[in-house]
């Protein structure tokens, strides 16, 4: 008989289809919560616990110098594990009903700039060789598409439709979505398919991006790929790809895009998700009004 901890485990890998990082960190923060409880409650089972021995563990994590932001995301583990024994009828009550998330100051993601992306652009105009096109081409479909890391990742070369001009990706919870390419962008793509036809042992030979040793590319790779490019045209202290999706609807958004459109292209489930977007978009509002407007000469 499963026990409670791998019913939850399933639920959140065949039900939710979170990713199996996700189920993860869910499964490490309720063994944390286990382990405080045996230390300090004498107790084994957290099935039967009260919201005070949860309170308790809060404010030993921030004692510890755990941020607010971390301790957030273990009670939400905790929230969805509670959740799903009520909802599988082995509590009666949620102990975390009640329970109300700590304050965390807003991170401002800041965008790279269209004349960074410009820039770099410049720097990387006629890449030569498999690694230097493939590299080049992560870079614009980051910024031309908005993907995630994952999803870029995750990238099958049968989901690439070039006379289509189309990419299906799998993003989060295992949802597909169509992403439009530009049609300089499917030229790029020609490019890179020609000199990865070249690559000489494909071992992952189903993923559209690979390493010239034929393997799938880690996440580690794509971050440090990115990190590297715009370290050459811009001090930011972030450097991402996540940086980069940002700078996508962001430069979406000033452009005149509206919101919908660029939730849809985003893959998001809410606008609520697409709307922390939005600051960038109202400070350019602003800065035209302010140059444009008769009053302000």
């Amino acid at each position: 008989m499963k026990t409670n901890k791998e019913a939850f485990r399933d639920y959140l890998q065949l039900e939710k289809k979170y990713s199996p990082h996700t189920v993860s960190a869910y499964l490490n923060d309720i063994v944390f919560f286990e382990e405080f409880n045996k230390s300090h409650f004498e107790q084994d089972d957290i099935d039967k616990v009260s919201y005070s021995q949860i309170r308790s563990w809060i404010v030993s994590l921030v004692d510890d110098g755990v941020s607010n932001v971390s301790v957030n995301r273990k009670m939400a583990s905790l929230k969805a594990f509670y959740r799903f024994l009520l909802k599988t009828k082995q509590i009666d009550v949620n102990p975390m009903l009640k329970h109300k998330a700590l304050k965390t100051p807003k991170i401002i993601q800041i965008p790279f700039s269209e004349k960074e992306l410009t820039d770099l652009m410049k720097s990387v105009e006629s890449p030569v060789g498999f690694e230097d096109v493939r590299d080049k081409l992560i870079v614009d479909l980051f910024y031309t598409t908005g993907m995630r890391r994952a999803e870029l990742i995750g990238l099958m070369i049968k989901n690439v439709d070039l006379s289509s001009g189309v990419i299906k990706v799998l993003g989060k919870r295992n949802k597909e979505r169509m992403i439009p390419v530009l049609p300089v962008i499917v030229e790029q793509i020609g490019v890179y398919l020609r000199e990865r036809a070249g690559v000489e042992e494909l071992v992952d030979a189903d993923c559209f991006f690979i390493s010239k040793k034929g393997l799938k590319l880690s996440e580690s790779f794509v971050y440090r790929l990115i990190n590297s490019y715009f370290s050459k045209v811009s001090e930011k202290v972030k450097k991402s790809p996540h940086v980069l999706r940002h700078t996508f609807a962001t430069h979406l958004l000033n452009n005149g895009a509206d919101l919908n459109s660029v939730k849809e292209l985003l893959g998001h489930s809410s606008l609520a998700s697409t709307q922390v977007y939005t600051h960038n978009s109202l400070a350019e509002l602003k800065k035209v009004y302010i140059n444009a407007h008769p009053r302000n000469k």
